[in-house]
């Protein structure tokens, strides 16, 4: 292989990769319900489109806009973790297309909630080994970005999620 055109190949995987990295950086921040982490992830007049999604149908189900919005969601509307417990969303299949400083991704994600049991007053039964609690998966859907490229950095201008299970939202 030529070397400019091994240089191209090497350049795009590694744009791939940050725009990669954006969602991974999502994916954790939402995990700690940090709304300043994910907010700081999109472009200041950014925005996030939830759907309930049935096959090749959309239901819109609310939309964020602006980071100050977003982290306000994030960090306060969001149900905290019990205690013992946490949130894992976990993305595959990532199809990723980078066009200049344009870049879409379309992944799917699971959310798993893992929550440890409280010890026994008494203490763990005599042979209990190992971890106690239930890891459950709560959600599942796509997460599909719409970054841009500023300054050197990727940043989200939209993100559509697509879940695939009903959505309770109070008042309607």
């Amino acid at each position: 292989m030529e070397q400019n055109s091994e240089n191209k190949v090497l350049s795009k995987a590694s744009e791939e990769r940050q725009v990669q990295h954006v969602l991974a950086r999502y994916t954790r921040a939402a995990d700690q319900l940090n709304g300043k982490a994910v907010a700081d992830l999109f472009v200041p007049d950014g925005k996030v489109e939830v759907y309930y999604g049935r096959g090749g149908s959309r239901e819109l189900l609310f939309v964020l806009s602006r980071q100050a919005e977003i982290e306000n969601a994030m960090s306060n509307l969001m149900k905290p973790h019990p205690d013992r417990g946490w949130s894992h969303h976990t993305t595959h299949d990532h199809i990723i297309e980078v066009n200049g400083d344009h870049a879409t991704i379309d992944a799917q994600f699971i959310r798993f909630d893992a929550v440890g049991e409280s010890r026994p007053d008494n203490g763990w039964p005599e042979g209990t080994l190992g971890l106690m609690g239930k890891v459950t998966p709560t959600e599942s859907g796509y997460y599909q970005p719409a970054l841009q490229k500023i300054s050197g950095e990727w940043k989200i201008v939209t993100l559509v999620i697509l879940h695939d299970l009903t959505f309770a939202i109070p008042g309607k």
